[in-house]
C-alpha cells in the first residue's frame, strides 16, 4: 500500500517522481507495474521515465494481468517494437564502439540569406544529456559545421492550396546532393567509427517555404525525415520566407533560441528512431494504449536498458563471428606468422566477453554493454591487424605473378642445361656399355 495514494490525481510527471522516490528503481534496477483500482470508465496506462508504470481504472483481475504482461514484455523488454529479435546492425554504432554526431547547417543560396546558429546552446539543450545517457552504449563525440551553396538535388513544385513549395516522400532518396554537400569532413569518416549526419537545410528564396508532403497528402509537422544508418534532415523555412526577401539580401541572421529548441526536439526524435526507439509518446498495444513519459535526457531509464541489452547481444554475436572468421583464416594459411599482439587481443576479447556475460546474469546492463563493446572492438582489432591483412591478401597466385618474371628466365636456362646434360649422359652411357661388352668378348 503506497502512502500518498491521492498523488495519482496530480500530473503524470509528479506521480512518476513520487513512485521513483518510493520504489528507487534507478538504483535497485527493478521493474514495477502498479495497479490502482479506481471507479472510472476508462483504464489509463502510463509508463514512466524510470523503470515503473501504473494502471488506473476499474478493471478485472484477468484484464489487469494481461495489460501488465504486455507492459513487461512489449515495452520493458522489447522497447515497444513488435519483434523481439535482432536483425542486422540495428544501432548505428561503429565497430570500435564510437559514434560521431555531425551537425551541419546548410544555406542553400547565400545570395538570398545567410543563417548561423549558436551550436553551443544546441549542445547544452540536446547533446550533453544524450552523450551522458548513451555513454554505456557508445562513445559519442559531437562536431558541427556551416556550409554554403548547398542546393538539394530533388525536385519541388508550387502548390496553391498549401501556399508553399512541395516535395514528396518519393523525392527523399534524391534530396541529398552528394556533389555539393561536403558532409564527410570528420576525421572518423575514414575509420571504423560510425558517423551520423544531422542536417538543417535552409532553402533558397526560389523554393521557400518548402514543405514535406506525406503519402496521405498531409504536410509533415516536423518537416524532416531520416535515412537509416545515415542520419536525419530537417527543412527549416526562415522567417524571411513570409517577408520581402529583397530587404534581407546578403544579410546575416542567427536562428532564434525558440526555433533552435524546436529543432533540437526534432533532432532528438530522429536520433531515437535511428537507435530503434519510438519518436512518439504513445504505445498502441494489443490490450490498451499506453502513454510514454519523455525524459529530459531524451531516453527513459527502461529505454536505456533496452538499448544496453540489445547492444550487448549484438556485440557478443559480432565478437564471436569475428573471432570465428579469424580462426578459420589462420587455419587456411598455415604459413601465416601470428604476432604476440594478436594473441593478446584475442585473449582480452574473450575475457571481456566472459565478463559481459557475467554482468548480464547479475542484471548489470550498463556494465555488460561496456564490456561487450570492448570485446567486439578487440576482436575487430585482431582481425584487421596490419600483419594479418598483409598475409591474408598475399595469396599463392599473387606470389606466382610477382616472382615468375624473375625466376622464369633463369629456370628456362637451367631446364635446357639439364636436358643437355641428360642427353650427354645417355650418349656416354651407351659408349660405356659398348666398351664393357667388347672387353668381356675379348
Amino acid at each position: 500500500m503506497l502512502n500518498g495514494f491521492d498523488k495519482v490525481n496530480d500530473h503524470d510527471e509528479d506521480f512518476d517522481e513520487y513512485l521513483e522516490s518510493v520504489l528507487d528503481s534507478k538504483n535497485r534496477k527493478v521493474y514495477t507495474v502498479v495497479v490502482m483500482n479506481r471507479k472510472q470508465e476508462d483504464v489509463r496506462i502510463v509508463v514512466g521515465k524510470y523503470r515503473h508504470a501504473w494502471i488506473v481504472g476499474n478493471d478485472s483481475v484477468e484484464k489487469a494481468v494481461e495489460k501488465m504482461a504486455e507492459i513487461f514484455i512489449k515495452v520493458f523488454v522489447n522497447g515497444g517494437k513488435e519483434e523481439g529479435s535482432i536483425r542486422g546492425e540495428f544501432m548505428p554504432v561503429g565497430a570500435d564502439g564510437k559514434v560521431v554526431l555531425s551537425f551541419s547547417l546548410l544555406n542553400s543560396d547565400p545570395h538570398d540569406w545567410v543563417y548561423d546558429w549558436d551550436f553551443k546552446e544546441l549542445d547544452e539543450i540536446l547533446l550533453a544529456p544524450v552523450v551522458d545517457a548513451l555513454r554505456p552504449v557508445a562513445d559519442i563525440s559531437v562536431e558541427s559545421q556551416v556550409l554554403y551553396h548547398t542546393p538539394k538535388s530533388s525536385y519541388s513544385y508550387w502548390d496553391d492550396t498549401q501556399g508553399s513549395y512541395i516535395f514528396s516522400t518519393k523525392d527523399l532518396p534524391f534530396f541529398v546532393n552528394s556533389n555539393e554537400w561536403h558532409l564527410d569532413t570528420s576525421t572518423a569518416a575514414g575509420g571504423r567509427s560510425k558517423v551520423l549526419h544531422f542536417v538543417l537545410y535552409v532553402p533558397s528564396a526560389k523554393e521557400c517555404p518548402l514543405k514535406l508532403q506525406l503519402p496521405n497528402g498531409e504536410i509533415s509537422m516536423t518537416n524532416g525525415f531520416i535515412s537509416p544508418m545515415w542520419g536525419g534532415i530537417i527543412v527549416w523555412d526562415p522567417p524571411a520566407c513570409v517577408e520581402n526577401f529583397q530587404m534581407q539580401h546578403l544579410s546575416r541572421h542567427k536562428i532564434s533560441s525558440e526555433d533552435l529548441k524546436m529543432i533540437s526536439e526534432v533532432f532528438m526524435g530522429q536520433l531515437r528512431q535511428l537507435f530503434g526507439l519510438k519518436s512518439e509518446s504513445l504505445y498502441i498495444g494489443g490490450f490498451a494504449t499506453s502513454v510514454l513519459l519523455t525524459s529530459d535526457k531524451g531516453f527513459a531509464e527502461w529505454e536505456l536498458d533496452v538499448l544496453s541489452r540489445h547492444h550487448t547481444c549484438f556485440n557478443l554475436l559480432q565478437c564471436g563471428t569475428t573471432l570465428g572468421s579469424l580462426s578459420r583464416l589462420v587455419q587456411s594459411l598455415p604459413r601465416m606468422i601470428i604476432m604476440d599482439e594478436i594473441g593478446k587481443q584475442v585473449k582480452y576479447s574473450l575475457e571481456a566477453a566472459k565478463l559481459s556475460l557475467g554482468n548480464v546474469s547479475l542484471g548489470y546492463s550498463d556494465a555488460s554493454a561496456v564490456s561487450s563493446r570492448k570485446a567486439r572492438a578487440l576482436a575487430e582489432d585482431a582481425f584487421y591487424h596490419p600483419s594479418m591483412m598483409s598475409v591474408s591478401y598475399y595469396s599463392f597466385e599473387h606470389c606466382f605473378a610477382v616472382y615468375s618474371p624473375f625466376f622464369l628466365p633463369v629456370s628456362l636456362h637451367v631446364l635446357l642445361a639439364v636436358m643437355r646434360e641428360w642427353k650427354r649422359y645417355k650418349v656416354e652411357n651407351r659408349k660405356y656399355l659398348a666398351w664393357k661388352v667388347k672387353v668381356q668378348v675379348e
